[in-house]
């Protein structure tokens, strides 16, 4: 009898373990099969804001709107240090602010953070708008290059204008809503982004501490950038330029777009122009393309924006 009650008993004990699991298993395909609604907090979130930011719009003179992100030490403005935060424009800010906010809040308490990010857009959730072509270029030649032709029912041709809207009203509205450090403003621009950047260097030498010159389309007009680089070096030369921006040049060696080698040989040309006081340097990416220049070099171009000389 205990025999027979000691296997009834491991027996019943089995039973009850595997009905244990299967018990479990039903209640793990019921989970699985509705919705944890008793799990939500809250309202439905749809978007995600990214801490430390602001984003507000701002009209130029000329009456174009522009949308401006911000990123900025949130509650630290008794931090600033004593001549105030140093500031980075980023063009295209609706495509690349994200990637350099996050850099810049994630190293909040590091050299780097302590600095304000201001992103240059255009209102509208894409990542680019042609708007872009008429703000970063000269005016494109008539008849235009064949490879340009596409591209001749946009309009261009407005880059002094935008470059007064940086180095002016929206530097203005900047400082009236940070403590930022004058002499330490610095731009990056990639692509058509990155020529402006040149134009900006040789037009306006000393309105930035430091400029980024990323994947530079210097194909634009027959490489009519480089009749702004003679005139450039011609003053440096002559004495005419007291001083001059930081100038670092960064290229994909994988660039299909934009070929690399004109930047490179531009670098090795301003180079020699060191004993007039122009510092600049090139920075290369052996495994990038054109378009996975910027999220690779978003380190390297702050802490490159943000040194001190």
């Amino acid at each position: 009898m205990a025999k027979m009650c000691g296997l009834r008993w491991r027996y019943g004990a089995a039973l009850r373990g595997a009905m244990v699991v299967v018990a479990l298993c039903l209640c793990g395909l019921q989970a699985w099969a509705r919705p944890a609604a008793s799990d939500a907090v809250g309202p439905k979130v749809t978007g995600y804001t990214m801490p430390a930011t602001e984003v507000w719009d701002l009209a130029a003179d000329s009456g174009e709107v522009y949308r401006i992100f911000v990123s900025y030490p949130a509650g630290k403005e008794d931090e600033a240090p004593e001549d105030g935060y140093p500031v980075l424009y980023v063009l295209d800010g609706n495509a690349y602010f994200g990637s350099f906010a996050q850099a810049r809040w994630v190293q909040d308490d590091l050299p780097v953070g302590k600095s304000i990010v201001v992103g240059v857009g255009y209102p509208g959730d894409a990542a680019w708008d042609v708007r872009r072509l008429k703000d970063f270029t000269a005016p494109l030649l008539d008849p235009p290059p064949r490879q340009w032709r596409a591209l001749a029912q946009y309009e261009s041709g407005a880059r002094r204008q935008f470059l007064d809207f940086l180095t002016g009203k929206l530097r203005e509205e900047i400082a009236r809503r940070h403590r930022v450090d004058p002499d330490r403003q610095s731009l990056f621009g990639h692509s058509l982004g990155g020529l402006f950047a040149l134009y900006a260097f040789y037009e306006r030498p000393g309105a930035f501490h430091s400029i980024v010159a990323a994947s530079p389309s210097m194909e634009w007009n027959a490489q009519g950038i480089l009749e702004d680089e003679r005139a450039f070096t011609a003053r440096l030369a002559s004495g005419a330029i007291a001083g001059t921006s930081r100038l670092m040049v960064v290229v994909g060696d994988r660039d299909t777009d934009d070929d690399p080698e004109p930047a490179r040989a531009l670098v090795d040309r301003l180079d020699r122009l060191s004993g007039q006081g122009l510092r600049v340097r090139l920075h290369r990416y052996p495994d990038e393309v054109h378009v996975s220049v910027p999220a690779r070099a978003v380190t390297d171009v702050l802490r490159f924006a943000f040194e001190i000389r």
